[in-house]
């Protein structure tokens, strides 16, 4: 059973997994049931709606997560402004009836919300469980004592209040738009995110894993209660178990400590995310109290002022990139396979780290990171109390009261990822960095931070840091564990050059060659997170929609960007032709380039600028079978040019190492639009909520090229065991819905997000428009 919050499975007396159905009993151990189906949701006020009398019979059936901002429409009157992409925003309500078996009338239950955008307040049959306004952070209740069991139903509702706008410089979305779990434990207890993991001493011949556990006694009586420990290695393998006692009072609350010592440990690191699993459990006698299973990376992490980052050993430079949390037409409601699928894109061209921009990401997120070896800087806020525009009613309304309290849950929840190797507390903060208050604010957040997770560094995203926050001239910038900034490298550079025992970090920055070339020449840069890894919807000013500094689009189609980074990071051999196109809109040099050989007015294009991204020792470029020339790599690793008069045809680059071809590619002249193929990027789909196929349309001509100037309006239909979830296009521009059948397409392609309704059977996907064969294709549906 995935866990994505705790991270844990659960497990019986037996051993064997806990799923926990709508009126399971349970008499031990820990059980989690998914909450996330049976909702009624309304998109507005609604007084009253918090009293369980109250009549919700007209209100729309959801299962959650779920964001009704993406719903749209757009408009450029909505309040969220650019920052929200133009989306609506506004206030919102959640309820949901229940029940609970009788025999559980004695253990504690409580509801944990992996994320609700925002302000959201809880009520459980009337009783008022607490408000958190920062909707992206994971919380949990204890509703023990307020509910009813046995065939007397229990209603939650939940109120979220997203109408204070504009409140983001970037698309937030609205609504419970994350996983929610009831958990139900006996009344000995592991304390929420008690469990914490911690490798020590690593190296390839031995490690020590040292496990805390903070144990809650809430029954009537004290007692012996034996923490037990066992250390799985990844083939499933027991390695060693460890056991010891305390004894616990009614009403207390202990704290155990162990160190597990492990011979050849299989080590965790970017190219092999081997992963342990370290099961606790709590015993009373032979009685299980309670039983976590978290997932564990041995791995040694850790910065040097002359040399950067190093892992297991090997000095290795942080290529990452910066990722806001939408995954474009299904807004800020994320199925798992959509990230999985754009941490595949990225990890094609080398990429292996995640800045998480500028908040705290769902938990699956940092599990997904977990297990495909990308590296995170866990990125706790935008702002502290000073706004940043256009933003002016966000978090700077809320950090005086809730930064403590949000990032320990931040960080309490997330210390156990290997991935997580530096956390950043804020982003271009615009408070006052000068002066004591400023010092202060970041010593008490990075003093909590060393508390909760000894041994992360912390660091923070810089401005200017020369200009009006003068950090590298008053000392603020030697507080920081590690120094990290926002573009201008030159600047970072010379303050390392005057303070080389300091280990700097660039935390943003653009994708021009000088960049690379700050990272490529010099030991000490740790690293770089490119803005951004992925186009994202909001910091847009109208018509457009979204932002467009993505390596990959929100389709995960390939910016330019993208294929000049493979060129620079991938250690495979790599080579792609563009041309300049007078039409798009202009890149690098003022100059815009595009992947194809089929301009829309080829009878006026002469001349063609063509470029060419590679790696490889050398590159030679042919036009219909001619040698147009062979070119060296530059040592700048800067693109190759050439000037190439047009004609209908093909446009094909060799690369070539020691004279051995080692990579190709090719752009070849389309004709009329003649049909579309539809391809998915699965074959079988799981009837899960994360599960999603990515149907992609292309309209080609009749030898199969795509026809990158003939939109059309595309029709999907689907029959049998799936839904379409989305549809989108890359078009920054489009005001198009998101949910619904039909989209434009754009370069010649549009998407269709596909998931399964249900276990078993095929669905049929389809897609038409006008003057084209239709194309179509079939997934199996699987449980």
């Amino acid at each position: 059973m995935h866990r994505s919050c705790l991270r844990s499975l659960v497990f019986l007396l037996s051993g064997l997994l806990l799923v926990c159905s709508a009126n399971a009993q349970t008499t031990s151990g820990r059980a989690i049931r998914n909450f996330d189906k049976n909702w009624r949701f309304i998109k507005q006020d609604a007084p009253g709606a918090d009293n369980p009398a109250f009549d919700d019979a007209q209100w729309r059936k959801l299962d959650v997560p779920h964001d009704w901002s993406i719903e749209g429409p757009y408009d450029q009157a909505n309040p969220t402004g650019s920052g929200g992409g133009y989306l609506p925003a506004g206030i919102g309500w959640y309820r949901k009836s229940f029940t609970m078996d009788a025999a559980d009338v004695k253990r504690k239950i409580s509801i944990e919300f992996d994320g609700v955008m925002s302000n959201s307040e809880v009520w459980i049959n009337g009783f008022y469980l607490g408000k958190r306004p920062y909707g992206y952070i994971s919380f949990a209740y204890d509703m023990t004592g307020h509910l009813n069991f046995g065939n007397k139903p229990n209603i939650i509702a939940v109120k979220v209040d997203n109408s204070n706008q504009p409140a983001s410089r970037f698309y937030t979305g609205s609504g419970i738009y994350r996983h929610v779990h009831l958990i139900s434990t006996a009344n000995t207890y592991f304390d929420h995110w008690g469990v914490y993991i911690k490798p020590l001493q690593v190296s390839a011949q031995k490690a020590t894993v040292h496990v805390e556990a903070k144990v809650i006694n809430q029954s009537s009586a004290g007692g012996t209660y034996t923490l037990q420990t066992t250390l799985i290695d990844p083939a499933g393998k027991t390695v060693k178990t460890q056991e010891s006692k305390q004894t616990i009072a009614a009403g207390q609350t202990v704290d155990y400590k162990q160190d597990i010592p492990v011979s050849d440990p299989q080590l965790w690191d970017t190219e092999h995310p081997r992963l342990y699993k370290v099961v606790t459990k709590i015993l009373s006698g032979s009685t299980v109290a309670d039983a976590i299973t978290t997932p564990v990376g041995i791995r040694d992490a850790h910065f040097e002022a002359a040399t950067g980052f190093w892992l297991n050993g090997k000095n290795i430079k942080l290529y990452g990139v910066c990722l806001h949390h939408d995954g474009g037409a299904v807004g800020s409601a994320v199925p798992l396979a959509v990230w999985e699928r754009r941490f595949k894109k990225l990890r094609e061209i080398g990429a292996n780290a995640i800045r998480t921009s500028h908040n705290e990401v769902a938990p699956e997120f940092l599990d997904l990171c977990d297990r495909m070896g990308f590296l995170v800087m866990d990125e706790t806020f935008d702002s502290w109390m000073t706004a940043k525009p256009p933003a002016l009613k966000g978090y700077n309304l809320y950090y005086a009261n809730w930064w403590d309290k949000d990032t320990r849950d931040q960080v309490m929840r997330d210390r156990n990822h290997p991935s997580v190797v530096i956390y950043s507390v804020g982003n271009e903060i615009h408070d006052n960095l000068k002066d004591s208050s400023g010092f202060q604010k970041f010593k008490q957040q990075q003093d909590l931070i060393h508390q909760l997770d000894p041994g992360r560094p912390v660091t923070m995203a810089l401005l200017q840091p020369n200009g009006n926050s003068q950090t590298y001239k008053t000392g603020f910038a030697e507080r920081m564990d590690i120094t990290g900034q926002n573009y201008r490298e030159n600047e970072l550079m010379a303050y390392h050059d005057a303070h080389p025992d300091r280990v700097v970090i660039g935390t943003e920055n653009t994708h021009v060659l000088s960049q690379w070339l700050a990272l490529r020449d010099h030991p000490y840069m740790s690293g770089q997170f490119l803005w951004t890894g992925v186009d994202y919807l909001g910091e847009a000013i109208w018509p457009s929609r979204g932002a467009t500094s993505g390596l990959i689009d929100r389709t995960g189609g390939w910016h330019t960007n993208g294929l000049q980074r493979a060129a620079w990071w991938s250690v495979k051999p790599v080579v792609y032709i563009q041309r300049n196109d007078p039409g798009a809109v202009a890149g690098r040099g003022g100059v815009a380039y595009v992947s194809d050989w089929t301009p829309a007015d080829p009878a006026n294009y002469k001349d063609a600028k063509v470029q060419v991204f590679s790696n490889a020792d050398e590159t030679e470029l042919f036009l219909n079978g001619k040698s147009l020339g062979v070119k060296t790599k530059s040592p700048l690793d800067s693109p190759l040019f050439w000037n190439v008069p047009f004609e209908k045809g093909t446009l094909k680059a060799i690369a070539r190492n020691k004279g051995k071809q080692v990579a190709t590619d090719e752009l070849r002249t389309a004709g009329e639009p003649a049909r579309i193929i539809l391809t998915a990027d699965q074959s079988k789909l799981a009837n899960n909520w994360d599960a999603v196929s990515f149907v992609t349309a292309t309209i080609v001509d009749a030898n199969g090229i795509v026809c990158p100037n003939s939109d059309r309006l595309i029709s999907f239909s689907i029959n049998g065991s799936g839904v379409i979830a989305a549809v989108d296009n890359g078009d920054r521009l489009s005001h198009e819905l998101y949910q619904t059948n039909h989209r434009t397409t754009y370069k010649g392609t549009c998407i269709a997000l596909i998931k399964a309704k249900a276990s078993a059977g095929k669905m049929t996907i389809k897609a038409t428009a006008d003057g084209l064969a239709a194309g179509s294709v079939t997934i199996d549906a699987i449980p």
